[in-house]
């Protein structure tokens, strides 16, 4: 009999993400620990794992951020190690360091490697030794704008101020001339501030309408590192990303060859352990460079599990059971495409304003192709106190073509009541012309949804003028209303074909 990689694994985290590691941990046959906040007492990931612990009140600070609370159920319910997740403490390199000395296992990368690629400009330096190439910008923080200005005179305007600790858009401002420099440089630096603790900021290049892509990662720990391929991200919406898809439809063989190469580089670079990712920014002309990395398991990771057939889940826990990767290089290859939809309870007619409350209807699409990462479930509610993410809606075809038709029909397929959600936007971002011909880069919201709503915010009508989200909510709603069209009656013509088909359902 084989011997079980771990006992038991405590997941610090909650929602759609723990249930996934549930699932992957059940069919290692590993059981699971979950924790849950006063909000969440009856959360899908809660009733799922084989024990469960409440850790606190509602808010996260007094919850799911604490690490004492956190490692001190583990040892009382047995676990002998920690599956963070993404998001809370998951980049936090003291949790990690905390979790190895409590005796458990942190089961992501090593302290060291979180700490180093969490720090900007730190990152920026040790790629430009390692020779991966970065975006031209400064390889420090800046003391003030001053600092700032001489910098930004050498590379030339726009530039991008960014926080030294930052992501996922918080303490970036786009400067486009000298004189809106030093109050950009004061709103990035008092959002850093206020989003992660640390006011730090650097600079580099604002590169004009480039891609997003990423590239995931495996590292044992024996040495051995691969790639997966790509993920195109370059559908965002302030900086957050909406679609992903994989692979990219941007990148030809010899580009997915170098970026690939470029991306273990990284990895080996900063003593890379544990599934990661490495992202860059990719012009037109095919010139990429490194973004930053993401030292845990990405919301996306679907899609590329749908082309890959690997579980990153499971070669997680395995790696840091320090188990050695069964996966070759010269041996991996894409089989199909693979879309992920990110489903949010937001009114996209409302500037995605958050909708919460409690989930009164849930009919998720079904069919070949078809994968829905969620952790809600009729009944359940959409708390004040998180994230909007309801859940992940992944279509996989054996060409993008196909993909893009079954995420059409999944989306239709939907059925969400009690809150307002973002499936209407999802659908609009299929239908659109430049996403299905691959035309497009990080502003393909904005110069195809938002610039045409401004465009039209003074539209004529017999009525009056519509505004801008008028506009917008008219489209949505339109979106919607076409998704859900269903027959008020069966013709006669079609019931006559099946007396059986129509039993129950039609009236003399």
């Amino acid at each position: 009999m084989t011997k079980k990689l771990f006992k038991k694994i405590l997941i610090a985290n909650r929602g759609e993400i723990a249930v996934r590691i549930i699932r992957g941990c059940r069919e290692l046959g590993i059981s699971t620990v979950a924790v849950y906040s006063e909000a969440d007492r009856l959360a899908l990931h809660v009733r799922m794992a084989d024990e469960s612990y409440i850790i606190g009140p509602a808010p996260s600070i007094e919850s799911y951020l604490l690490q004492d609370k956190l490692i001190d159920v583990a040892k009382k319910s047995g676990a002998d190690a920690i599956h963070p997740g993404y998001g809370f403490l998951a980049e936090n390199p003291e949790f990690a360091q905390r979790i190895a000395d409590a005796g458990l296992v942190f089961i992501g990368p090593p302290p060291e490697a979180m700490r180093l690629m969490s720090d900007k400009t730190a990152a920026r330096k040790r790629m430009l030794e390692a020779k991966v190439p970065v975006v031209a910008g400064s390889n420090h923080t800046l003391k003030d704008e001053t600092a700032a200005a001489e910098i930004a005179k050498k590379l030339g305007y726009p530039i991008l101020l960014k926080a030294a600790a930052g992501g996922g858009g918080k303490g970036m401002r786009i400067v486009k001339e000298v004189n809106d420099l030093a109050a950009a440089f004061r709103g990035a630096k008092l959002e850093a501030q206020s989003a992660f603790g640390d006011g730090r900021i650097y600079l580099e290049k604002y590169l004009d309408a480039p891609r997003h892509i990423e590239f995931q990662i495996l590292a044992d720990k024996h040495g051995n590192v691969v790639h997966l391929g790509e993920r195109e991200c370059s559908i965002q919406r302030r900086h957050q990303k909406v679609v992903e898809e994989a692979p990219s439809c941007f990148l030809n063989e010899n580009l997915r060859n170098r970026m690939g190469e470029a991306a273990v580089k990284a990895a080996v670079a900063c003593g890379y352990q544990n599934a990661g990712t490495i992202e860059f920014m990719v012009e037109k002309n095919r010139s990429f460079y490194f973004l930053e990395m993401n030292t845990r398991l990405q919301v996306e990771h679907p899609v590329t599990e749908m082309v890959t057939g690997i579980d990153l889940v499971k070669e997680q826990v395995r790696i840091a059971a320090g188990k050695p990767l069964d996966i070759n290089q010269k041996d991996f290859h894409f089989n199909g495409h693979a879309i992920e939809s990110r489903i949010y309870a937001e009114d996209p007619s409302n500037n995605f304003l958050p909708s919460t409350g409690k989930i009164s209807y849930l009919s998720p699409p079904g069919g070949p192709g078809i994968r829905e990462d969620s952790g809600l479930f009729m009944g359940g509610e959409v708390s004040v106190y998180y994230d909007p993410l309801i859940s992940k809606l992944i279509t996989w075809g054996r060409t993008r073509t196909e993909a893009i038709e079954r995420m059409k029909r999944a989306l239709t397929e939907y059925d969400i009541g009690g809150v307002e959600t973002t499936i209407p936007f999802c659908l609009m971002v299929m239908q659109n012309e430049k996403f299905v011909s691959g035309d497009f880069d990080t502003h393909f919201i904005e110069k195809e949804f938002l610039n045409k709503q401004r465009s039209q915010e003074r539209v004529e009508s017999e009525d009056g003028l519509y505004t801008e989200m008028a506009v917008l909510g008219a489209a949505l709603f339109e979106c919607k209303f076409e998704s859900k069209k269903q027959p008020t009656s069966i013709p006669k013509t079609e019931a006559l074909k099946s007396k059986w088909k129509m039993v129950g359902r039609m009236k003399n």
